[in-house]
């Protein structure tokens, strides 16, 4: 069960749904162990899922399907099971970490007004990043690069309509909840150095699992066309203080601080 330290940590996420066991253990492998020879130690899982609140059968089973699922590998080490990223599961965490851990982006950055006829180009623009405003008429980063068959114009201030017509409008309400837990825990949780590898390393998973639910749903947005005050935004500086604020344990003293005292 989540201990003094994590309890008010996991009780701001726990409302926000996508809190899946299995999801939340890609979300930890893909920022702890995400490199080729990185390995969890079965007691060491056992004690991180359990700061998560996650029950052991309920461990077993998303182990099992993570397996199944060709994302995670085990293997006996002595008495110990030890748990690792497949080349699969690392290549699909890598794929994803650039957009998770990206800083956040520069609201003066270049945007381009991208309009094409052809309907074949619509799905090469969505492909490239670009995204939909209206009919043919596509937006994107200002360094992107358009099909040769479609008119791309320097953008230029943009009106608020525009800014408010790129955001993920399905996701507003789940970034709004995810932003007040950010910011609960941001201001209640203590000093990085006042907490254990074990208890960062449960912090941690919370947060990436549920940015990366979110942010991994849309394209990312154009900083030029991005509005202050957009929720996503305002996550997307939370989490990239928090993380920084509370850097990767390694796994040897994530062991250390799980080990029975």
């Amino acid at each position: 069960m989540p201990s003094d330290v994590t309890a008010p940590t996991v009780a701001a996420f726990a409302g926000l749904g996508g809190q899946r066991v299995w999801s939340l253990m890609i979300s930890l492998f893909g920022d702890l162990a995400q490199g080729k020879d990185d390995a969890i130690d079965g007691p060491v899982l056992s004690a991180i899922m359990a700061l998560l609140g996650v029950r052991p059968e309920a461990n077993r089973v998303a182990l099992h399907r993570l397996r199944n699922d060709g994302w995670l590998q085990s293997h006996k080490v002595g008495r110990i099971s030890q748990h690792s990223l497949t080349p699969q599961g690392r290549a699909e965490s890598a794929a994803a970490s650039p957009r998770i851990y990206a800083a956040p982006p520069d609201l003066s950055d270049d945007w381009q007004l991208v309009l094409t006829e052809a309907n074949g180009a619509e799905d090469r623009l969505r492909e490239a990043g670009f995204i939909a405003v209206m009919p043919r008429t596509f937006v994107g980063h200002g360094k992107a690069k358009a099909p040769e068959d479609c008119v791309a114009l320097p953008g230029t201030t943009p009106p608020e309509w525009l800014r408010r017509a790129v955001e993920p409008t399905s996701l507003k309400e789940d970034y709004e909840a995810l932003h007040r837990a950010l910011l609960s825990i941001q201001t209640t949780l203590p000093k990085a150095e006042a907490l254990s590898p074990l208890d960062i390393a449960v912090l941690r998973c919370l947060i990436v699992h549920n940015w990366r639910r979110l942010v991994l749903k849309h394209p990312a947005l154009p900083g030029g066309l991005i509005r202050a005050d957009w929720a996503g935004y305002r996550c997307h500086l939370l989490v990239d203080d928090l993380l920084a604020h509370y850097p990767r344990p390694t796994l040897s003293d994530v062991a250390k601080a799980s080990a029975p005292s």
